[in-house]
């Protein structure tokens, strides 16, 4: 039965290769999850895909901070709209996947940017709590992903990159619960790169390695992102060039898999 589902499968394959690829001429947008906050890793993402010319998207649960990145990307003279999303609603994801395409634009970026990074004692991690990571971290990368092939497989190109973690690599401890969730997320990443990847789908995974100099470290701790020294954590604009290249990368040589840290990092 198994070798059965494979050959049907690879059949399946091979007639979606031979049909004839969707010339869609509409402006091109991108549609970028967990935009946040200025400065921050989403929102630098979505300021350089604007300055590249795209009308971007920015989608999170705070529609305040949403309309605060909209607003510095229209200073710029960008173009840009807040969507209001909890990416782990896969309905609120769809909803957000048929908006653009209702405006009239061909959505041919989509970033995941969601991150619920919460370190803690293992022992103190209660079952709720990990499902939770998961579902914000993993499920909605996995209802992110399945929206973005759909867009983009008609058209046979388009491209979407996963934000990941160190602990994407390694369970560190105390940071069980965002370890198991990032790890969930790359390995879904990869399984879509080999599936997608020769159907014109360009998927990447972003390793950021290092405390990142945005809004919520400035907030949070500080005292400790200044310990960091002069450029010892990751610059938002830095990485969101990286994602840029990424975007603009060559069908001939495409990156899957991008680690990002700062020259100081122990690593």
């Amino acid at each position: 039965m198994l070798m059965t589902d494979i050959l049907k499968s690879a059949i399946k394959d091979r007639l979606e290769a031979r049909k004839p690829r969707v010339q869609d001429t509409r402006p091109k947008a991108a549609l970028v999850f967990g935009a946040g906050a200025l400065p921050g890793i989403g929102a630098a993402v979505a300021q350089r895909v604007a300055e590249g010319g795209l009308t971007v998207y920015v989608t999170g649960r705070n529609l305040e901070k949403l309309q605060a990145s909209v607003s510095a990307i229209e200073a710029a003279g960008g173009k840009a709209k807040a969507v209001q999303v909890d990416a782990s609603d896969r309905d609120q994801v769809d909803a957000a996947f048929a908006q653009v395409c209702a405006d009239g634009f061909c959505l041919d970026l989509v970033v995941h940017n969601v991150g619920t990074n919460r370190p803690g004692g293992f022992l103190d991690i209660k079952p709720e709590h990990l499902e939770k990571s998961w579902r914000a971290d993993c499920l909605s990368g996995f209802y992110v992903g399945q929206a973005a092939v759909k867009v983009f497989q008609p058209r046979g190109e388009g491209t979407l990159i996963f934000t990941g973690a160190s602990a994407s690599m390694r369970g560190k401890a105390m940071f069980a619960q965002f370890a198991s969730a990032k790890a969930g997320l790359r390995a879904v990443a990869q399984s879509m790169a080999r599936e997608f990847g020769p159907k014109g789908i360009h998927v990447a995974h972003v390793v950021v390695d290092g405390m990142v100099d945005g809004n919520r470290l400035r907030t949070l701790a500080p005292a400790w992102l200044e310990q960091q020294g002069e450029q010892g954590a990751l610059d938002p604009a830095a990485i969101a060039e990286s994602y840029w290249q990424l975007y603009k990368q060559h069908k001939t040589a495409w990156t899957h898999e991008l680690d990002l840290r700062p020259f100081k990092e122990n690593w």
